[in-house]
């Protein structure tokens, strides 16, 4: 699904998302989730109760490895908490939005830290293109066309609500 204009309305979207999820979850019981902090983490969290998981969803930081760390410094954002044992293990990094794949990059080296596991996939609420690297997304809800000079955001409400807003790249 290709979505243009307005931003996608990011509750459908999670809906699409969770059926693809659940369906990879069935092939593959041992598979672990890992949100991508901040908005990542937000959709990982609610993949993983609405799976009937117990426990904690496991969380990656990109900060620590950013190619840009030097422009940016430390951002305040999650730390990374890994709550298995990442060698050998099946895992789907979860994030809101796939831009350049450079924060994907960046969390692929901090997930190594932690071990080697045996396959790593990548669902994502929103694709918007502009790929700097190779990457694609394994699972995607859609792909969402951004007008030049604009990002695609997630915020969630104090209810769990998720929704997409433009925002302007300049001041």
């Amino acid at each position: 699904m290709t979505l243009t204009a307005a931003p996608p309305d990011a509750e459908v979207l999670y809906a699409e998302l969770l059926r693809q999820v659940r369906e990879r979850a069935l092939a593959d019981p041992g598979l672990q989730l890992v949100g991508i902090a901040s908005g990542g983490a937000w959709i990982a969290e609610r993949l993983h109760a609405d799976l009937g998981r117990a426990g904690k969803v496991s969380v990656v930081s990109s900060v620590m490895h950013r190619d840009d760390f030097a422009q940016r410094g430390l951002a305040s954002s999650m730390q990374t908490l890994v709550n298995f044992d990442v060698n050998g293990a099946s895992v789907l990094l979860v994030d809101d939005v796939l831009y350049t794949g450079r924060t994907l990059r960046a969390v692929l080296n901090e997930l190594f830290d932690h071990g080697r596991p045996a396959r790593v996939a990548l669902a994502v609420l929103a694709d918007r293109g502009g790929r700097e690297l190779p990457v694609a997304a394994d699972l995607c809800a859609a792909e969402v066309d951004v007008p030049p000079g604009q990002s695609l955001e997630l915020a969630r409400d104090d209810a769990g609500r998720l929704r997409f807003v433009l925002e302007s790249l300049t001041p």
